[in-house]
């Protein structure tokens, strides 16, 4: 892509009102005094990585302190209690029976801990879509790859009229050979709201399993995992819950778990202790890490919680609002329309930025150079990705309660004006 500007009338570039033109402190909201992001930045990436609050870490230094005075009292007496509580508070966040729900580092780490439990044979296929996260869709072809079994990955293109597509393309790529779906709740790469209810009891109907990879699911939306009724679910919760990084949960339905089993073997798989499932005890004790980024769930669940006067449900729809708002000014400075519907849009929004269809590949991400112009000249933390690798690109923002209107603007006419439009 070739990054245009206009001139000042004495040759240099005539910037627009950018975030570093703006102040991205004054263009943030006011909640971004709970944050320690850089006040020169436009931070327009939660989805990313997110950002945890500053109360948040703060609790984390405290529960740290007093692991590190006594490593062998928390460790040893004291982390099953804690755990056993912050797992509890975790599992009415996402409605689950608490003792079908295990802390893991992340959501990849989920869901290679299910592939890699699983058996499959020569023949056998694992279905997915052309948006599954590359990480994942990486540790689908590995245990694909040791067995002779096969990923399926079922073209959705973008933009799409609708949810309902999805779900068909999806029935129309399963098989008899089909042993496991890995489907995205919310897409990486374009920030789609997949029908996931939808899909997972259309095959579920048809005798197939859904690991779905709910790596923007936990604190985006209103959760209700056992309404789903997947097979298995894994989602972060660093990003929209705004946890410590580290903390992030997996769901496994009661009946599958003899079958699930942590991806490091500890004590647990030999303890003689009674009063906790086998599931439960394996994944308690790993290994020696530092617990406090899951034990901090709930903290972050009550912080966020606390933020508006509608609590959560006011939170997630400010949210949503804010997304479909940045995304209806970027659709206008770039001249495209909408790539989905409004009801499939969350907390994330894609745009690309050229007329025409994506047909994702699963090449690794390419960025464009436009990004780095957006970050380093104008002060826009936003991802640009290149994809399919090439001239046509996509521009992802993401929308948390430190975000404002005025900053998607901003932007807006910051790719107006190096676009050439």
């Amino acid at each position: 892509m070739t990054v245009t500007s206009e001139t000042d009338g004495k040759g240099g570039p005539e910037k627009p009102r950018g975030a570093r033109g703006l102040g991205a402190r004054s263009g943030a909201s006011e909640f971004v005094r709970h944050w320690s992001l850089d006040p020169d930045v436009a931070f327009l990436n939660h989805g990313s990585f997110g950002a945890c609050p500053i109360p948040v870490l703060e609790a984390q230094t405290r529960l740290r302190s007093r692991l590190e005075r006594g490593p062998v009292q928390f460790l040893h007496r004291e982390l099953d209690e804690l755990a056993n509580s912050a797992r509890t508070e975790t599992a009415v966040f996402v409605g689950v029976d608490p003792d079908d729900l295990v802390f893991v580092p992340n959501a990849t780490t989920g869901v290679n801990t299910v592939l890699r439990s699983l058996s499959f044979e020569a023949g056998d296929e694992l279905l997915t879509t052309s948006h599954e996260y590359n990480a994942c869709r990486n540790a689908m072809e590995f245990v694909a790859g040791r067995s002779g079994a096969r990923v399926v990955a079922v073209d959705v293109p973008f933009p799409v009229e609708s949810s309902d597509e999805i779900v068909e393309r999806l029935l129309d790529g399963a098989s008899d050979r089909t042993r496991l779906a890995v489907i995205d709740h919310i897409t990486s790469l374009t920030g789609m709201v997949m029908p996931i209810r939808g899909i997972v009891r259309a095959l579920t109907e048809r005798g197939i399993d859904t690991l779905v990879d709910g790596a923007h699911g936990p604190g985006m939306l209103p959760l209700d995992i056992t309404d789903i009724s997947p097979a298995y679910y894994t989602g972060n919760c660093h990003k929209w819950l705004c946890a410590p990084k580290g903390a992030a949960i997996l769901y496994v339905r009661h009946e599958l778990q003899p079958s699930i089993r942590p991806l490091t073997i500890s004590h647990g798989a030999n303890s003689r202790r009674t009063d906790a499932s086998r599931f439960q005890l394996e994944f308690g004790w790993t290994g020696t890490i530092d617990p406090t980024a899951y034990l901090c769930i709930p903290e972050s669940i009550r912080f966020m919680g606390s933020l508006l006067p509608g609590g959560w449900p006011e939170l997630m729809e400010r949210n949503r609002k804010l997304a479909r708002g940045a995304r209806a000014l970027l659709c206008d400075a770039v001249g495209v329309g909408p790539a989905c519907p409004d009801e499939m849009i969350g907390t994330l929004a894609s745009v690309p930025l050229s007329e025409g269809t994506y047909h994702f590949t699963t090449t690794a991400l390419e960025f464009d150079e436009l990004d780095a112009v957006l970050r380093e000249e104008y002060g826009f933390e936003v991802p640009v990705l290149a994809y399919p690798p090439g001239p046509a690109s996509i521009v992802r923002v993401a929308a948390q309660i430190y975000n404002s209107i005025e900053q998607y603007a901003a932007l807006a006419d910051t790719l107006r004006m190096l676009l050439g439009r």
